[in-house]
């Protein structure tokens, strides 16, 4: 690979900024915006990005410990204990980064693909390069990084060797795309479709449409639909902007549509049950590709790809063949339980260089196991040299700290020995998927975290159907970007001092327990909250360090508390006693003292914690024990999410901040505060306090219903058809009876029921479920492991097809409703035999 490197002392000027610190003029290959993601310290560059809660600054010492010697920075306040360092102050680093990653976007000469739109970048992205991998050495944006961080760490990867960049790019407000086209700089451009994602910060759709076009403003031509009339009105209103000179050079069209001529006419989409055929003219010629898929977005984005393809000559026998084998793009890393208590993480639909450094720093999250193993593919159509891949996988490997390496493929079976290098790295080759299935035996994994990486040609699914736990159908798919989009939304409403406790009881009100804490924990969630002790502990045996409090401490858990360092909720005086009599006996497990405890107020939830008049009692018992500290003051607001109860919430607030001043005139020290719920950060901005609590809104659900269009729905629960049957007018359908069908009926039993957590009051048509897109209402009662559903309206419904119980498109808030309960209820009621399965996207 050869890839232009550049001296700190260069990069300085590239800048504008000053080097201020001066060790010695590095020579610098990686840049690095993540304390957690590194690999080759020395050669590596940190930009201390300043965000609206996470300050790079305060992981400058985290960074150096861990071998980082080059920093970009615009505060020098936490430089000092840097010594060997090199750091440059500039006046915005996020600025920095990006003139850094533009100024080496322009050594290259080579076409470069820019996307934008709504949806379908990622896909529209991946698909063309896999339809012209055969034509060029692609490089092109890892996953669906397309950010004002994104794109510079995508082009970033440019190198000498590559002949064609295809990058994606997405804004969430104005005056973002200009940074984004200055680093990509596309010589042609694909708008896909305008749509409501992240709308909030623009006018219209029209204004949306014109701020992502400043992506393609040099561009020599641009791809779109000509049936989407808001991106082409607006096209031409900034075309006219243009002299006749600069319409000749760039920002001319290529369109397709289906109902107006265009360059590429459509004119028949016919489905079939696994394939689409679609015809076109192009240059008056009538042609055809088929695709193997067949909903209406992976249509419009083959499309997409027919129109790049004919604009850059690509022949259409060519085109024909290569669109037959399209594969599905995977969009997500999924974690699910696996055979022999061991985790599995399945990435198995592609596998290059970026999105196995990507992969790699999903396995570093995961703590629950010690062990950390990769099944690794041969890495297809690298463009580099066998060697140098292979040097620069295991260099990876090594720097991500993986114990266990099974590599599948010639290639890897060739380049074997470069591995055995890595000083206690468990190696283990094989020839192709079939010589590792012969070879597998039950108990070749055990009690470890495994990785499947590998290309789609190497069938890994295969694999991943033998390792995944054979359990229940029905599943809890849990969207961990979405959680923490929820976290972000929530931290934007505070001050950046405020710090955020996470309710996780309940296990994670039905999400899961180490799985949603260990998520918390990779972005910096401040504290977490437990019900009970023996939840905590179990997130302690599964890696998790964050501090936590327990809400409702036992006697007879008290030992645990001390010895797994949990932090007991004290709401009365004899619970007060009584911990203190087990710390004195138990104090020898504590990591240090005194000993971190939280002090509940009653303010009018009348449920527990201390009354006004018993407050100075407890001071003085507090002021008495050396060995306990105040970890925080804290109360409950009673109706927080209600208008009819602002008064009282008020009056709870007045009193909180009354008794709680009082408490800490009294310790002489300042424990934290915090009086909020989800629904209260929204409602009382003027309570945050020291810190507030997350609850249900970090799981997209906004009680308050002031930011539920900011939250995503994180989980989605499924199952599908086991059987169809068609009912008769007269018969009756389930137990007692309990439905007559007034007429001819088709219906589908799933393998849901009671047990699994659907609401008995969702029988007899109070509830609906979701097939293709469509409600179909429970019919009967619901039964204890399968329920009922009228699919007659539904055509296409077959054995085998999935349901949704609740997700995105069928809220939870509405199946609650229709049960006459709150989410809450919902939620923690799904059963523990219902397979929860995490992706990251």
């Amino acid at each position: 690979m050869s890839f232009h490197s550049y001296h700190i002392s260069e990069i300085a000027g590239i800048v504008h900024g000053q080097l201020v610190v001066t060790n010695s003029d590095d020579t610098i290959k990686n840049i690095a915006l993540d304390s957690r993601r590194l690999t080759e310290p020395q050669q590596t560059l940190f930009f201390a990005i300043v965000g609206k809660r996470h300050d790079g600054h305060q992981f400058l010492n985290e960074l150096y410990e861990k071998g980082v010697r080059n920093f970009v920075v615009s505060s020098t306040d936490l430089t000092r204990q840097l010594g060997q360092a090199n750091i440059i102050q500039v006046a915005d680093t996020l600025r920095a980064l990006q003139q850094l990653v533009a100024h080496h976007r322009r050594r290259f000469q080579i076409p470069v693909i820019g996307i934008t739109g709504s949806n379908g970048k990622t896909i529209i992205k991946e698909w063309l390069n896999q339809l012209l991998d055969e034509d060029f050495h692609i490089v092109r944006s890892p996953k669906s990084y397309n950010s004002q961080t994104g794109v510079p760490l995508s082009v970033w990867r440019m190198n000498d060797n590559h002949q064609l960049g295809i990058f994606e790019a997405g804004i969430s407000e104005p005056g973002e795309m200009e940074h984004l086209e200055k680093i990509i700089k596309p010589t042609l451009g694909i708008f896909t479709n305008i749509g409501e994602p992240h709308s909030e910060n623009f006018l219209n759709y029209r204004h949306k449409v014109k701020e992502k076009l400043k992506l393609f403003i040099d561009c020599e031509t641009i791809i779109a639909c000509k049936d989407h009339h808001e991106i082409i009105q607006a096209v031409a209103e900034v075309r006219q902007l243009l002299t006749e000179e600069e319409r000749e050079q760039h920002f001319k069209l290529f369109l397709w549509s289906r109902f107006s001529d265009a360059d590429l006419q459509i004119t028949k989409i016919e489905k079939g049950q696994s394939l689409t055929e679609i015809t076109g003219t192009y240059r008056g010629l009538q042609q055809s590709i088929a695709i193997p898929f067949t909903d209406d977005a992976s249509i419009e984005n083959a499309i997409h790809c027919w129109a790049t393809l004919l604009y850059l000559g690509i022949a259409s026998d060519k085109i024909s063949g290569r669109m037959t084998s399209l594969g599905a793009v995977a969009m997500r890393l999924e974690l699910k339980d696996a055979v022999n208590s061991c985790s599995l993480i399945n990435d198995s639909y592609n596998s290059d260089l970026g999105s196995l450094s990507i992969a790699l720093d999903f396995l570093l999250q995961q703590h629950q196991r010690a062990k950390k193993t990769v099944v690794l593919s041969d890495i297809l159509q690298s463009g580099k040299n066998e060697q140098d891949l292979y040097l620069n996988v295991a260099e990876l490997l090594d720097k991500k700290r993986v114990n266990r390496l099974i590599g599948i493929g010639p290639a890897l079976s060739r380049q074997q020995g470069i591995f055995k290098a890595i000083k206690g790295l468990q190696l283990d080759f094989y020839e192709s998927t079939d010589a590792f299935l012969s070879a597998y035996q039950p108990h070749f994994f055990e009690e470890e975290v495994i990785l499947l990486k590998g290309a789609r040609s190497f069938e890994f699914e295969r694999i991943s159907k033998l390792l995944e736990e054979q359990v229940h159908e029905t599943v809890l798919e849990i969207n961990l970007n979405a959680l923490a989009e929820n976290l972000q939304a929530y931290d934007s409403l505070l001050k950046p001092e405020t710090k955020t406790m996470i309710m996780v009881k309940a296990f994670s009100y039905g999400a899961g327990g180490f799985e949603i804490a260990n998520t918390l924990q990779y972005h910096r969630a401040d504290y977490l909250a437990v019900a009970y002790a023996d939840e905590g502990v179990a997130l302690r045996k599964n890696g998790i360090w964050l501090p936590i409090m327990v809400m409702n401490p036992e006697q007879r858990s008290f030992e645990n508390i001390i010895r797994y360092q949990l932090e007991p909720e004290i709401y009365s005086l004899s619970l007060l006693e009584k911990f203190q009599q087990a710390l004195g006996t138990f104090k020898t497990f504590a990591s240090s003292l005194p000993y971190p405890v939280h002090i509940e107020i009653d303010t009018g939830m009348r449920r527990l914690g201390f009354d006004k008049d018993e407050l100075p009692e407890l001071a003085q018992l507090l002021r008495n024990n050396p060995f306990l500290q105040v970890q925080s003051i804290f109360s409950h607001l009673s109706g927080s999410e209600d208008t009819f109860h602002d008064d009282f919430s008020r009056e709870q607030i007045r009193v909180f901040r009354e008794l709680s001043q009082y408490l800490i005139n009294q310790l002489g020290y300042q424990p934290m505060r915090h009086i909020l719920n989800s629904a209260g950060i929204v409602r009382f901005p003027e309570a945050h306090f020291d810190m507030v609590r997350l609850g249900l809104g970090l799981y997209g659900i906004d009680t308050s219903d002031t930011i539920q269009p900011r939250l995503r729905t994180i989980g989605t629960l499924k199952t599908t058809i086991s059987q169809i049957k068609f009912v008769r007018a007269g018969e009756t359908v389930g137990y007692s009876r309990s439905t007559k069908a007034d007429k001819d009926m088709t219906i589908a039993t799933i393998g849901i029921g009671y047990a699994d957590g659907i609401d008995r009051r969702l029988s007899n048509g109070a509830g609906s479920m979701l097939v293709h897109g469509q409600l179909a209402p429970i019919v009967g009662r619901v039964c204890m492991d399968m329920c009922m559903l009228d699919i007659t309206h539904i055509h296409i419904a077959k054995e085998g097809d999935e349901v949704i119980a609740f997700g995105p498109e069928l809220p939870v808030q509405q199946v609650a409703a229709w049960a006459g309960t709150i989410p809450y209820e919902i939620l923690t009621g799904i059963s523990s035999r219902v397979k929860r399965v995490y992706f990251q996207e």
